[in-house]
């Protein structure tokens, strides 16, 4: 086994690693969520911590490490016998992004579950994780059913599976830490909701702290035993720390006036339920005690705010997580009070809670400080600032208009039945939704059709000498449930900024709908690209990825102006097309085509416009227009672009799914109909 990097010996990052010791003292506090740029030392430090866990002492030979001192009575491997126990370090899980949910959950013995009646079960990593950490890398990325199973447990402290009437339920009580990248797609609300403290990373803007980092990584690679021997007085210090400050948890006293305040900066911020309040005051409790104080000060309050409340402000997923320290430092101040606090709120004093040897929080980036910088000037242009792309160009552009107000959307799906990535967009095949028939399984057994089964298996019972009521079950009976459910598609976005869209309150409406749509797209699971065609050429303003938030930034930085190379922007969306069916050939496309069907520039471009399109067509590529044009005189060019494409036309009045109920919502629902 590899020796893992040292948790102290990890420069910066001071908010990060008290997250996550606050957390080793009370695994209470709910997990971390670590969201930052790469190469950051998220993964590095989250796997650093288990070093530091206090080893827990477990029943010898269960599978589901329970207490000894307070066994689960529905352990599948009890009743356990008292005085058996053995002690060991607390467990690191990790869960892959791409795990089934059998090997998460665990599985089921089906065949000797219908022909002996026996409980056969292969505990998972939630098991595994019980009275542990359980690690998810990129946890944005993880498949919706795996996510749902997350939350179940999490909310529940156990794990039930559930496999035609054969039941197995364990304790499943774990400290969840999942690390992210924003760019690569916003985490479900749901699961975001039950991390308990959220910490925003970046790199360094230091020179001095980054030599720091490189000289340590250099350092442990060249020999890693005698970088980790280095480091094990300070290692064993914090252990030592975690240890007295959990033995001093049960003493820390939240009063009335430390209460108040939490419940009034709850309020303040708007955040939803009352998830935020427990755990504001979980971590302010757990803060004293890291402190070795029995008494929560307001200071405590402040740091807990900034901790357990930025990703609970989040009206939608286009949202940059923060706070708003004035307001804050303002709340505390006007509910502090008794209780021993000095109410003032500023943190600043000299009990401030520090992470142990390798430094304190104080001085660091707050989370609505860090990571943000280039992609916040990004979404918020200056008048004049063009961020044009090199190949564009144009006379008469015009600065970015802003995007108008986004609303909910008609559904628009892709016809037929797909074998997609889970999502909640067009029909297909999937390990979930409503059963539609039967097949002979493909791999491992996941969803047993037990009328199929059983079916396949009563011919034979004569000749395989049945003689009791038992069902004389082989592995050739078994047959896997077909289920239909929905998947997430590849949403690819294709804007006219022509000079014929400049107008600015007309670019400022078709900016709020493909707003809307990538709303629309993120609450689906899609995956997004946006085209953008102006003056000679078209340009792709973003590849295809699940950061809608990413695509959100560049479309408000889209400039207007110039001819409308339509044709370009259709062959730079099919060459688009063409590469993302190579890396992901199960997901379907849906082209969205934003224009008002005008095509100017070059040799014929209405011609080559219409042969453009026909690409899309002959391969039966769902695609819809979205037509801009305005005006008491309409040429209805769209339309005319939306049948050479092979799919329908929408106004933007239609799009909206208050409007007009007779909208199609299969996008070649008007060819079909032809």
């Amino acid at each position: 086994m590899s020796t893992p990097f040292p948790f102290t010996a990890v420069v910066g990052q001071d908010d990060l690693r008290l997250a996550l010791l606050l957390n080793a003292v009370s695994p209470a506090v709910g997990g971390v969520l670590v969201r930052g740029e790469k190469g950051t030392a998220k993964s590095t430090a989250v796997r650093a911590l288990s070093a530091l866990m206090p080893q827990v002492d477990v029943v010898s030979g269960c599978r589901f490490s329970c207490d000894p001192d307070s066994p689960d009575p529905g352990c599948p491997d009890g009743p356990h016998e008292p005085g058996a126990f053995a002690s060991r370090p607390a467990r690191m899980v990790e869960l892959p992004v791409g795990a089934s949910e059998d090997r998460l959950v665990g599985a089921l013995d089906i065949e000797r579950a219908l022909a002996e009646g026996v409980k056969a079960f292969e505990p998972g990593l939630l098991a595994d994780a019980h009275r542990g950490i359980l690690y998810v890398d990129e946890v944005n990325l993880l498949h919706d059913h795996l996510v749902d199973l997350l939350l179940d447990a999490a909310a529940m402290g156990a794990s039930y599976v559930e496999r035609e009437g054969v039941s197995v339920r364990h304790a499943a009580r774990f400290l969840l830490v999942g690390t992210m990248n924003p760019e690569e797609g916003e985490l479900r609300p749901q699961l975001l909701d039950r991390f308990g403290l959220t910490v925003e990373v970046a790199a360094s803007r230091e020179p001095d702290q980054r030599v720091g980092v490189v000289r340590r990584r250099l350092a442990y690679d060249d020999d890693p035993a005698g970088f980790a021997a280095r480091w094990a007085d300070e290692e064993a210090a914090v252990r030592a720390r975690i240890v007295a400050a959990r033995e001093l948890l049960p003493s820390v006293r939240l009063g009335d006036g430390a209460l108040r305040q939490i419940a009034a900066t709850c309020a303040a911020f708007e955040v939803d339920g009352m998830r935020a309040d427990i755990v504001m005051a979980r971590t302010a409790t757990a803060l004293a005690a890291w402190a070795g104080r029995t008494e929560v000060l307001a200071e405590d309050v402040r740091q807990a705010a900034l901790l357990a409340l930025p990703h609970r402000r989040r009206r939608n997923p286009f949202d940059a997580p923060g706070l708003d320290e004035d307001k804050l430092d303002e709340t505390l101040e006007e509910f502090g009070g008794s209780d021993g606090q000095d109410g003032n709120g500023d943190g600043d004093g000299d009990d401030d809670p520090d992470p142990g040897p390798g430094g304190g929080p104080g001085g660091q980036p707050e989370p609505d400080d860090a990571p943000q910088g280039d992609g916040d000037a990004a979404a918020r242009p200056e008048a004049g600032e063009g961020g044009e792309p090199q190949s564009s160009g144009g006379a008469g552009e015009q600065s970015p208009a802003r995007a108008a107000e986004p609303f909910r959307t008609k559904v628009l799906s892709v016809p037929g039945l797909g074998e997609g990535a889970a999502g909640r967009r067009s029909r297909a095949r999937t390990e979930h939704g409503r059963t539609i028939g039967a097949r002979r399984p493909r791999g491992a057994l996941t969803k047993l059709h037990l009328a199929a089964t059983v079916q396949a298996a009563a011919p034979h019972q004569r000749a395989r000498g049945r003689s009791g009521p038992g069902l004389v079950v082989r592995r050739d009976d078994l047959r896997q449930a077909s289920r239909e459910g929905r998947e997430g598609n590849l949403v690819l976005f294709v804007v006219d900024a022509s000079g014929s869209m400049a107008a600015r309150q007309r670019m400022s409406a078709v900016k709020g709908a493909v707003l809307s749509l990538l709303l629309d797209a993120y609450q689906r699971r899609d995956k997004v690209g946006l085209v953008t065609f102006r003056g000679s050429a078209a340009d792709v303003a973003l590849p295809p990825t699940s950061s809608v938030d990413a695509a959100a930034v560049r479309l408000e930085s889209l400039p207007t102006g110039g001819r409308t190379p339509l044709a370009a922007g259709l062959l730079k969306a099919h060459e688009v097309l063409r590469v993302e069916r190579l890396r992901d050939p199960a997901r379907r496309a849906l082209v969205v085509v934003v224009t008002d069907g005008r095509a100017t520039g070059g040799p014929e471009p209405v011609a080559l416009a219409g042969r453009a399109a026909r690409l899309f067509a002959a391969e039966g590529t769902a695609c819809v227009v979205v037509d801009c044009e305005s005006g008491p005189v309409r040429l209805g060019l769209a339309g005319q672009l939306a049948g050479e494409l092979g799919g329908t036309a929408v106004t933007l009045d239609e799009l909206r799914a208050d409007s007009i109920a007779s909208l199609v919502k299969d996008v070649q629902g008007s060819r079909r109909a032809a």
